[in-house]
């Protein structure tokens, strides 16, 4: 059988064993170690001085004492190789960079990319830019962002700003997915602004949050729970951001008036088309549930109904039926 290579740390079973037979029985033949290799090379066990045929184990306490001396020696040498880096860089961490970033000002003004630490570091950046805006905000806006005390918040902090753009004769434009018709907390605003030049419209499904100041500033998500959001003024991706907005905006129903439902196509309704595609793609109930911003069992509902209409006995017949009735071709 061939030792695999290890560590001391990670002594491997046949090692352990032999090695623990030797302290007991005081000394070993030197065959018996033979398929262990790691004992006589950690320095466990070494030849007996009168009998070369025998191999005596080292104390545990005497190896540990060693290889901890060992381990301590690498770790000093470790820090003393960080003290030399310190040393090495703290001066040109004092440079400032800023004056030599492309899109800052001589005296180090904003980067075209800025990470944003916490909400209210958040919320105070994207007031400051709403602070000089004069022309338009686009917004897109998940449903999962609106709910809860966070999206509340986030809403009284909107709001005030979006009123003083407004007043400076600016224009708001904002993305939803669908389910948000039926969120009070959401029409509340939008129609105290209606009256205003700001519209809404819906998809059933939209990316994850963006805002848009101006075409000149930018803030979107950096992590998975909106803790971090990055401040993106580089020109090539605001106009992408810009580019993607309008491409959803012009697919999207307006909200005001509220929209009629939009007539079945062979039975199947505009929102379990969507579900349908969602569903030939393999996405479990839940996965769609949050892409479409509805709850599980709205979602499940919907597939039921969908299963009814198709004649599906079982979740894997359901998709082979999708794609056989062709409704993911049809226009709605």
């Amino acid at each position: 059988m061939t030792h695999r290579e290890h560590g001391v740390e990670e002594l491997c079973t046949a090692g352990q064993e032999v090695y623990e037979r030797a302290l007991r029985d005081g000394r070993i033949p030197v065959t018996d170690a033979a398929d262990v290799p790691c004992l006589t090379d950690f320095g466990l066990l070494h030849p007996a001085l009168d009998d070369l045929g025998l191999l005596e184990p080292v104390a545990p306490a005497a190896a540990l004492h060693r290889l901890l001396r060992t381990s301590a020696a690498r770790v000093a040498e470790e820090r003393r190789r960080e003290d030399r880096l310190v040393a090495r860089f703290e001066p040109l961490m004092r440079i400032d960079v800023r004056q030599r970033t492309p899109g800052a000002g001589a005296g180090g003004g904003t980067s075209m990319l800025r990470l944003l630490s916490g909400t209210e570091q958040i919320n105070r950046a994207i007031t400051d830019a709403m602070v000089d805006a004069t022309q338009e905000s686009l917004t897109i806006q998940p449903h999962s962002g609106l709910i809860g005390a966070r999206g509340e918040a986030a809403r009284d902090t909107a709001f005030p700003r979006d009123r003083a753009l407004l007043d400076r004769g600016g224009r708001i434009r904002i993305l939803y997915q669908h389910t948000v018709r039926h969120v009070p907390l959401v029409y509340g605003p939008l129609e105290h602004f209606r009256h205003g030049d700001t519209e809404a419209r819906s998809l059933d499904e939209v990316p994850d949050r963006l805002i848009v100041i101006d075409r000149k500033v930018a803030f979107v998500p950096a992590n998975e729970d909106g803790s971090l959001a990055l401040e993106v003024r580089h020109p090539a991706l605001i106009k992408y951001f810009v580019t993607t907005f309008d491409r959803l905006w012009r697919l999207a129903t307006p909200m005001f008036p509220k929209a009629v439902q939009p007539p079945s196509v062979d039975g199947v309704t505009p929102r379990q088309r969507a579900i349908a595609a969602l569903l030939v793609e393999g996405h479990t109930d839940a996965v769609i549930a949050d892409r479409l911003g509805m709850n599980v069992r709205t979602a499940r509902l919907h597939i039921a109904k969908l299963a009814a209409t198709l004649g599906s006995d079982s979740r894997a017949q359901l998709g082979y039926l999708i794609a056989r009735s062709g409704i993911l071709d049809q226009e709605p």
